[in-house]
């Protein structure tokens, strides 16, 4: 699967760069640039998997390719530090802080660091569970932690439905007395 990831893609933070491990990356730039026996060895690679391309059987295989192509959002940037943000929790995996826009006195953004395709809730397939339900639990470890007893948990899905931002995000929202039906 080597020849699917030797072209510059964006990697989950935004830069870009091959989404290998330093070790592998070295090991690959040598294959396909060293010596003629290590060419061949890279050309072989490539001419096997070259049927897989063409049958279009990369597409179905998760991380083939590009995973995340969208442009970079302003949580990319705040992933990055490159935009400061109150943050209020942090983990592995998420990181959760105050929205600069409250709608109540406890209102928390919670994202997946990294995005991995997930736009809005609308783009999530079984391969995101895991994340999905990381996020929940860290929302209610982050009430728990903001003192929320009762509280409320968004997410838009496009732009009719009030999404800015798209990077899968939740709302954690609490602190006052929320009406329903919300909207």
């Amino acid at each position: 699967m080597l020849p699917k990831f030797e072209d510059a893609v964006a990697s989950p933070a935004g830069e870009a760069g091959p989404r290998l491990g330093p070790r592998l990356s070295a090991w690959w730039s040598h294959t396909s640039n060293a010596d003629e026996a290590a060419k061949r060895v890279a050309d072989e690679i490539r001419s096997g998997l070259q049927p897989w391309e063409e049958r279009g059987r990369w597409d179905a295989m998760l991380y083939a390719g590009a995973r995340d192509v969208a442009p970079a959002t302003l949580f990319d940037k705040i992933l990055s530090k490159e935009i400061p943000s109150e943050v209020v929790f942090e983990d592995a995996l998420c990181l959760a802080f105050r929205d600069i826009n409250p709608v109540a006195p406890a209102h928390i953004l919670i994202i997946p660091k990294h995005r991995d395709g997930l736009t809005g809730l609308g783009a999530a397939t079984a391969e995101h569970s895991a994340i999905l339900g990381h996020l929940m639990v860290a929302a209610a470890a982050i009430a728990k932690q903001e003192g929320l007893s009762e509280f409320r948990l968004v997410t838009n899905n496009g732009e009719g439905a009030g999404q800015s931002v798209f990077h899968l995000h939740l709302h954690l929202i609490g602190g006052r007395p929320l009406e329903w039906p919300p909207g």
